[in-house]
């Protein structure tokens, strides 16, 4: 599938590089493309002076005029990477780059001058104005030689003033801790007034939420998404480029260290096609998860070989662009794919998807560096199917060659602080995610969706997962258990499960302390299309829904769901406008009620698009098998033999 959208006209599109780039076409030539189409889409939403960008949609919580300065900075990290990667000059004929220099240099001038009826809002505690601000600090040291020095020195300080705003000022404890390091570590390259003590707060902080391996959680407690990514570690590289001599060597090291231990894991995050695991908050930020792997190639501090770095980076952005994104206008709208406001969180206004362009850091780095000149290698799914435990969120990730999926299983990550009280959100509590699908996401006042987690209904309160209090995450096994109200007298439910992955298939294993009569539900995969519904197949304990490109999801009962009396119900629930994938989707179902104390269970869950697993009805739906031994595991058996023994107790799972 090509993508007219990607440049303003299409002819001017850069050809295809099978040669260079096997996997995806690309070259520098398409992301600076892609920069200059993005660009000259947001000029008609600029105020008379450039310092806002009023882009239409949504207003976010902060108000409009907090959102006109969001949609100048985070353009202007964009047209940095443009203005610095190009060195400042235009090709001959051509004004592009000067044209950028004096639009972002007039919006500095504008959205800093009191009198101006364009100026921005103050720096103050925990006020959006802080993350844009740390965007145009980036951008500024970037592109220094051509803006900063070249600006009226009443310009330049008031720019400093506007910025100094930080010092002194509380920011979020969370990633907020770094728009304060990079900001005030700008003012201090440029003799501005600024506080070392508040920078090194700010990274000592990052030590607090280290959880090894590459993995920060953003704050305290579990939350751990693409955050991870295109912050927590990206911020601590720009800080380094601009703090230069200033910055502690052994500082520095270790955050290249932990980068290059992230980037290890990251890798294997990506399909075949490009597209990112459908995890976490923020997700309207789309190809921005490609961040950290130019940020390794920018600090000498990645393991992966040129060729698949570009791979991978390209993929993402290609994967998008192929899908509408950016839109027939140019725009980057809030959603995934088309809007979709679900994916997105209060704090999301018109303009927060830009800050996708921390993808372009790559620019940065000259034409000849070898990211831009090797040839494209392989990514970790393109090769063979990948098994990967992560301890510090939790996860378990497994990938499949012949249909180029990767699946996460979460027995980590809930999005909770060490105070927070039991939650529920479909982007970090499911206990699986793919590069492939999304979770149900309905409206605030319906019921959530029934995708990829176990549920208690018919009991008070509403069912939810909330703290996830991890067991272990390796080998290719996962476990974690949760626990719920189950009844008004204050008794509660406590779930405990352990994954068991191979191939496409995961066999889930629960061990369920309830109250009688509860109806415990049990959802697979959601697929969702677009054009059409999946199509729906039921049958004694399972079933399936199917994308018309054969992307399916089975959900099959292996152990427990009958009990004493043939009670398991197999259903595939059906919405319309609840997923980010497609406006039609279907999750396969199995209910079944609890007859009180403990009971164990096992199910099948299968998220496969290769003709060999889907297309073998039979296999899918018998070809696994599970049996309590004498000892009191439950031994697994796989379609091609494959046999694994998992222990599921109250306290632990072996």
């Amino acid at each position: 599938m090509t993508a007219p959208n990607l440049l303003a006209d299409s002819h001017q599109q850069p050809p295809l590089d099978p040669e260079l780039s096997p996997y995806t076409g690309y070259t520098r030539a398409h992301w600076e493309a892609a920069a200059d189409r993005m660009l000259a889409a947001l000029l008609p939403y600029a105020s008379p002076h450039r310092a806002q960008y009023r882009l239409p949609g949504r207003t976010s919580h902060s108000g409009t005029w907090s959102d006109g300065l969001e949609g100048y900075a985070r353009s202007f990290t964009l047209a940095a990477c443009r203005i610095a990667g190009a060195g400042g000059h235009d090709e001959p004929g051509s004004t592009r780059i000067r044209d950028l220099i004096e639009r972002y240099a007039a919006g500095l001038a504008a959205g800093t001058d009191p009198a101006s009826p364009e100026h921005w809002p103050a720096i103050t505690d925990r006020a959006q104005s802080m993350v844009e601000a740390a965007a145009i600090a980036i951008a500024l040291h970037e592109t220094r030689p051509w803006i900063w020095d070249a600006l009226p020195d009443t310009v330049r300080q008031r720019v400093a003033a506007w910025l100094g705003g930080f010092v002194g000022a509380q920011p979020n404890d969370s990633n907020w801790r770094l728009f304060q390091v990079v900001t005030e570590e700008f003012l201090a390259s440029v003799g501005a007034p600024h506080r070392r003590a508040e920078i090194d707060a700010g990274l000592a902080r990052l030590d607090d939420w280290y959880r090894g391996d590459g993995w920060y959680t953003d704050g305290d407690g579990q939350k751990f998404d693409y955050y991870n990514a295109w912050t927590l570690h990206l911020y601590p590289v720009l800080w380094a480029r601009i703090a230069g001599p200033r910055a502690d060597g052994m500082l520095v090291a270790t955050h290249r260290e932990r980068l290059r231990r992230f980037l290890e894991t990251h890798q294997y995050f990506f399909g075949a096609d490009g597209a990112p695991i459908h995890q976490g908050r923020s997700l309207t930020y789309r190809f921005a998860a490609a961040a950290p792997l130019w940020a390794g190639a920018l600090a000498g501090a990645t393991p992966l070989p040129p060729g698949r770095t570009r791979r991978l980076a390209s993929g993402t952005l290609k994967h998008f662009a192929e899908r509408g994104v950016p839109d027939e206008e140019g725009l980057l709208r809030l959603g995934w794919y088309g809007p979709f406001l679900p994916v997105t969180q209060p704090y999301s206004g018109p303009a927060s998807p830009y800050w996708a362009n921390k993808a372009f850091l790559g620019l940065l780095l000259p034409a000849d560096h070898p990211v831009w000149t090797a040839r494209e290698e392989p990514s970790p799914v393109d090769t063979a199917d990948r098994y990967l435990a992560l301890p510090g969120p939790g996860w378990l990730l497994h990938s499949t060659a012949s249909d180029g999926i990767v699946r996460l299983v979460n027995h980590g990550s809930d999005h909770q602080t060490p105070t927070s009280t039991a939650q529920d959100n479909p982007h970090y509590t499911r206990f699986a995610y793919s590069t492939a699908t999304a979770p149900e996401t309905p409206p605030a006042d319906e019921p959530p969706g029934p995708d990829n987690q176990i549920a208690l209904l018919d009991v008070p309160g509403p069912s939810v997962r909330g703290r996830i209090h991890r067991l272990f995450a390796e080998g290719r096994r996962a476990a974690s258990w949760h626990t719920r109200p189950a009844a008004d007298n204050g008794e509660y439910a406590r779930i405990t499960t352990a994954s068991v992955a191979h191939g496409p298939w995961e066999v889930r294993i629960h061990r369920v302390e309830a109250p009688a009569g509860a109806l415990v539900r049990e959802g697979g995969w959601a697929v969702a299309a677009d054009e059409t519904s999946p199509v729906e197949e039921t049958g004694p304990g399972w079933a399936a829904a199917h994308r018309q490109d054969g992307l399916t999801s089975a959900l099959v009962a292996l152990l427990g769901w009958d009990g004493d009396g043939g009670d398991c119900r197999s259903s595939v629930a059906s919405a319309r406008g609840h997923n980010a994938y497609g406006h039609h989707s279907a999750t396969p179902v199995l209910t079944a009620r609890h007859r009180g104390g403990t009971r164990i269970l096992a199910s099948l869950v299968v998220l496969s698009a290769d003709p060999s697993v889907y297309g073998d009805a039979q296999a899918l739906r018998t070809g696994t098998s599970a049996t309590v031994t004498a000892e009191g595991s439950v031994r697994i058996v796989f379609p091609d033999g494959t046999a694994e023994q998992v222990r599921v107790t109250g306290e632990s799972t072996v």
